[in-house]
């Protein structure tokens, strides 16, 4: 299956935001690409945090919703929304949601991030808990890829990455992990986590990065990435919107776990 992780910069401007989205989606599309994947963050990347509550959407109503679905429908392709935010019955806080709509625009799965960042380096400061309320499930959905091979795929975000306890829980094929790491998390952390994940869980990971500096001074690490069971990285794009694509087999995951069962081996 051809898989995409979508690279982006985004800024202040949901409909700029969307519209640079939407072509990177074609590309990928373009590209035979049957699950794209956004970055965290892709529709919008305030000044402050407080922004994004007045973006908040209610399940199955809004616009960002709206595009993802049509986008899948139109595209015919699985696409997996990065993350909005999405409401809660605290007007205070939103939840950073990922969703996934299937080739026919139909929304598959909505797993709320679980794990809220929080970062104090004396320089750079951030607390997500201050305007997000955490999610308390994992998540997973159902894939059937064009060759009619079945994939049980996981739903991460950027700073879940950091509890490896999350992905055994998942037992995925393929872990999503769209991100907005900073630049000085992300240099020193991303690249070892998630080639982590893939060899401790033996599958493939595929991570969509927010990767630039943005309007609001902000800068992220990037480097998005597609990584195999074997902990390779198959494909990768440092810097700057784009599109970054491999082809993932199963048979190649099956080899792994059958020459190196260490799941099975498992005692606690």
């Amino acid at each position: 299956m051809r898989v995409a992780a979508i690279q982006m910069v985004s800024g202040t401007s949901l409909d700029a935001n969307l519209s640079e989205a939407l072509r990177l989606l074609r590309q990928a599309a373009q590209s035979g690409v049957e699950l794209a994947v956004l970055p965290e963050y892709f529709c919008f990347m305030g000044h402050k945090d407080e922004d994004k509550l007045v973006l908040a959407e209610t399940p199955g109503l809004g616009t960002v919703q709206d595009f993802l679905s049509d986008a899948a429908r139109d595209l015919k392709m699985w696409i997996v929304g990065g993350t909005l935010p999405m409401a809660t019955d605290d007007p205070t806080h939103a939840a950073n949601a990922s969703l996934s709509y299937t080739p026919k625009g139909h929304c598959a799965s909505r797993y709320d991030k679980i794990h809220l960042f929080r970062y104090d380096n004396g320089r750079e400061r951030y607390d997500e808990a201050a305007v997000l309320k955490a999610g308390d499930t994992p998540t997973v959905f159902e894939l059937t890829d064009h060759a009619g091979v079945h994939w049980r795929v996981g739903q991460s975000v950027c700073y879940d990455l950091r509890f490896a306890e999350l992905y055994r829980a998942l037992a995925a094929d393929l872990i999503l992990v769209p991100a907005a790491f900073t630049y000085t998390t992300g240099q020193a952390h991303w690249e070892v986590l998630l080639r982590a994940r893939a060899i401790e869980n033996q599958a493939y990971v595929l991570a969509s990065a927010q990767g630039g500096t943005h309007e609001n001074g902000r800068r992220t690490w990037g480097h998005s990435m597609v990584i195999d069971p074997w902990g390779e990285v198959m494909a990768l794009q440092s810097g700057g919107p784009g599109v970054v694509i491999a082809d993932i087999d199963m048979e190649r995951l099956r080899s792994v776990r059958e020459q190196l069962p260490s799941l099975q081996h498992r005692r606690l």
